[in-house]
């Protein structure tokens, strides 16, 4: 916490330095590849983040033999 009242807050101009700078260091060119490749590993996080329940409890129990 007293780290982030340290830096302070990101306002509007700070943001602007940064997004001039990725400009410079990239290229305007290449930043849409580089937003698609972040969005993508976005979505697969999510996808492996999300836990599937068993959908019934006989699908996991092994099988008796009938007598």
């Amino acid at each position: 916490m007293n780290l982030l009242v340290l830096l302070g807050v990101i306002g509007p101009s700070e943001l602007i330095v940064v997004v001039i700078i990725v400009l410079l260091l990239f290229g305007g060119k290449k930043i849409p590849e580089l937003m698609k490749g972040l969005g993508e590993g976005i979505k697969e996080f999510k996808k492996a983040s999300k836990v599937e329940e068993p959908k019934d409890d006989t699908e996991n129990k092994p099988k008796t033999p009938v007598e």
